[in-house]
């Protein structure tokens, strides 16, 4: 039956006004055209035959979600989706990167919840089963999560060095069977041998340190160095090298970038080479040592750490992030000054470098090598558990490189009639300052401007302590004076000393006074070096008859046509601060700052002198003038065990809200039970010494929130307990979390700032 004219006109017409529809456009302005929408591609999921589940670990940084997260591979992502590759997944509504933890057969999630891996980012491996696993530990440790190690430890991925490693795999690659530095290592072996028996002539306990890099044990070594300019530098390039000819993979991590380039230039007079590119034109990359400092580029810094990561170097030296370098081979790890501010990480969970070393090192039967001028406390309670070894110079050694250090101090020079005996520069060192200026430089050290202040007796001015804890006594705004550690308040003072009962208050340190100075040393050009002042710091100066005043941290180097020179004189000026400085490591930082001063001197044999000038503890001065600094750190661990302090035993720090904070101690259990004490010596103390106020923070607009409620208590434990407390405060401050509490509530493990 044929259709009538009429319905095929209106076919017709149908058809038209589609194929009109179709290709109309909407009219738009320009700039502003409609997003032309991809179409929904439905791919057919097959899961891989072989573990087909994928355990992500997910970037983000909240305590909560701190734990891996189940997906499905697919059959066509099974070959790259390998643990330890980055991947991208879908997580609620949002398409996050993370990195796949594990593969197994099974999850505990119901298969038809689980979602399929969106795309494998990169088939490269950014960490190992074995940085994983120490990924993990470092996160127990110190109560965070692996997503917060991972971002600290492993750098952001830069494609381009993803494809460099994927095409050049084989000639990257060190085999097994190369010899370590390949033709040179004879020489090299040769330049070891000789610097070997210099160090085993130097120092005492030289023979166990050579053990140790011999061994297959977990060991720690304490070396405490010579003064000298970069002689630091030159045994702890030989370590590394007797490392490396022993098969092993170093990490050497320093404070700053100075001692990195010292470093770095020791490790070149042996013969070893930057990691660097050797040819742009073909992109090949090669060298012995990979430097890891802060100012690098992300490709550069994600370059180095695969490099390290698929074993083509061994050696790595850099700052505080060096502590996560992925060592594949019996590691040894060094750490140059192991208790300065500068290895406190800022971000949670803030790990200190100096124990995530020791973790690492247990997990990988590695050494740990501690190398400074002034020994920590940690260290001397190591030594003395017989948990450590210690490497010292000998005294007669000590003898052809120590500068003459003096102690100008001002009640011995009031008895011998000194009228300039309480003075900043007294007669006595202003002589010998004109003295060295006849044969070269002089260094006037002085501690950094403070403006936080304590008291002191008014009478004695032996500094004031809290008559509970031994703790500095501070301000408290309107109410009595109170103690910095415990909180408790001092309102009827007594000096135990002299028995005074007034208090005065102390500002510690003291400001530039340049000034000062051009009275006292009149016609003698001054080079000003201070982060503080417009010229900043002053890097380097030639060896001249100049008075050099710097602050600790900003002395510059004395250069000479045959390198590095040294100060004919060295001054310590005003020793008194060391007497009120606050912080468990007070004395012990600035005998460290002392003795790397001191050690910028010539030698007595060469006429360098160091004149410590004021009020000092006269432990502090001693181990100076004996350059021991175990003097000290004996007392100090002596008093830290009386005060029930670490390294005694462990501690942990909690601040916040005062209500998060009393909430947490009572979930962790240190305000009842048996935790409630912890037992020193012969006697049960409180765990808990706080919670007490501290300032508030700074809002978005940076001004005081004088509304918040802040508290700060610190919490002790024997160290059999240190893993779990972390574990107990990373469950109560996810709890928090997940309470989506909008008050402020941290803590730290091991803080550098206990008090």
């Amino acid at each position: 039956m044929s259709s009538s004219p009429k319905s095929n006109e209106e076919h017709n017409d149908i058809a038209a006004r589609q194929q009109i529809a179709q290709q109309a456009q909407q009219l738009a302005l320009d700039g502003l055209a409609p997003r032309k929408r991809k179409r929904a591609n439905h791919k057919i999921h097959v899961p891989a035959d072989h573990k087909p589940i994928a355990s992500v670990m997910l970037d983000v940084q909240a305590t909560h979600l701190g734990r891996t997260f189940d997906y499905l591979v697919d059959q066509s992502q099974d070959s790259q989706a390998l643990p330890g590759v980055r991947v991208r997944v879908r997580f609620g509504h949002q398409l996050l990167d993370g990195i796949i933890w594990k593969r197994q057969e099974h999850s505990d999630t119901p298969t038809a919840s689980l979602r399929f891996l969106e795309r494998v980012i990169s088939p490269v491996i950014v960490a190992d089963e074995a940085m994983r696993g120490d990924i993990e530990a470092i996160a127990d440790a110190y109560g965070g999560t692996p997503a917060n190690i991972i971002r600290l430890a492993i750098p952001p991925r830069v494609a381009r060095v993803d494809t460099w490693l994927t095409e050049r795999a084989e000639r990257t690659q060190r085999h097994n069977t190369q010899l370590p530095f390949g033709t040179r290592t004879e020489h090299i072996q040769q330049s070891s041998e000789q610097a070997w028996k210099r160090i085993q002539s130097q120092y005492s306990g030289s023979d166990q340190l050579r053990n140790a890099l011999q061994a297959h044990a977990t060991q720690t070594v304490v070396y405490q160095t010579l003064p000298g300019p970069r002689l630091w530098a030159k045994d702890l390039a030989w370590v590394v090298v007797q490392g490396l000819l022993e098969g092993r993979s170093i990490a050497v991590v320093l404070p700053d970038v100075r001692r990195l380039t010292d470093m770095a230039s020791a490790l070149a007079a042996y013969g070893l080479t930057p990691f660097t590119c050797q040819d742009e034109a073909s992109g090949i990359y090669s060298g012995d040592v990979v430097t890891l400092y802060s100012t690098m580029t992300p490709e550069e810094r994600y370059r180095g750490y695969m490099a390290l990561a698929s074993g083509q170097v061994s050696c790595v030296i850099g700052l505080r992030a060096t502590m996560y370098a992925p060592l594949t081979k019996r590691p040894v790890y060094i750490v140059v000054d192991d208790d300065v501010y500068q290895y406190a990480d800022g971000f949670m969970p803030y790990p200190q470098v100096r124990h995530v070393l020791a973790l690492r090192a247990r997990r990988h039967d590695g050494t740990l090598i501690v190398a400074s001028h002034a020994r920590s406390a940690m260290s001397q309670w190591q030594i003395e558990q017989r948990q450590a070894s210690e490497v010292i110079p000998y005294r007669a050694t000590l003898k052809t490189h120590m500068p003459w250090v003096r102690w100008l101090n001002p009640e011995d020079a009031t008895q011998q009639g000194d009228p300039t005996a309480h003075t900043r520069l007294p007669h006595r060192a202003v002589e010998a300052v004109y003295q060295a200026l006849k044969k070269g430089p002089v260094l006037v050290a002085m501690p950094h401007a403070s403006t936080s202040s304590v008291f002191a007796c008014g009478t004695c001015h032996t500094l004031a302590r809290c008559h509970i804890c031994q703790g500095p006594l501070q301000s408290a705004q309107a109410y009595a004076p109170q103690c910095a550690w415990c909180g408790t308040p001092a309102v009827h003072f007594s000096c135990p000393k002299c028995g005074g009962t007034q208090l005065q208050t102390v500002r510690v340190g003291s400001l530039d006074t340049v000034q000062e100075l051009r009275d006292v040393l009149r016609n003698v050009p001054i080079v000003v070096s201070n982060p503080d002042q417009p010229r900043g710091i002053v890097e380097q100066i030639d060896y001249s008859s100049v008075v050099v005043l710097a602050s600790y941290g900003a002395i510059p180097r004395v250069t000479t046509p045959h390198g590095y020179g040294t100060y004919r004189a060295v001054l310590l000026i005003d020793a008194w601060v060391s007497l009120y400085a606050q912080g468990i490591d007070a004395r012990i930082d600035m005998l460290q700052q002392w003795m790397q001063a001191a050690s910028m001197a010539a030698s007595r044999a060469n006429e360098g002198q160091v004149l410590l000038i004021g009020q000092a503890d006269e432990a502090m001065a001693n181990s100076l003038m004996q350059w021991d600094s175990s003097i000290l750190a004996q007392e100090e661990l002596q008093e830290r065990a009386a005060a029930v302090f670490p390294p005694v035993i462990s501690a942990a720090t909690v601040w916040g809200e005062r209500d998060a904070v009393t909430q947490t101690l009572h979930d962790i259990g240190v305000l009842d039970g048996p935790w409630a004490t912890v037992h020193c010596g012969d006697m049960d103390w409180p765990s808990v010494l706080g919670p007490r106020p501290i300032a508030p923070e700074p809002n978005e607009r940076g001004q005081l929130d004088i509304a918040q409620d802040r508290v700060r208590a610190i919490i002790r434990v024997s160290h059999d307990q240190r893993d779990e407390l972390a574990l107990r405060l990373r469950a109560s401050i996810a709890k928090h979390a997940a309470g989506r509490a909008r008050t402020e509530l941290r803590f730290a493990m091991d803080p550098k700032d206990v008090l």
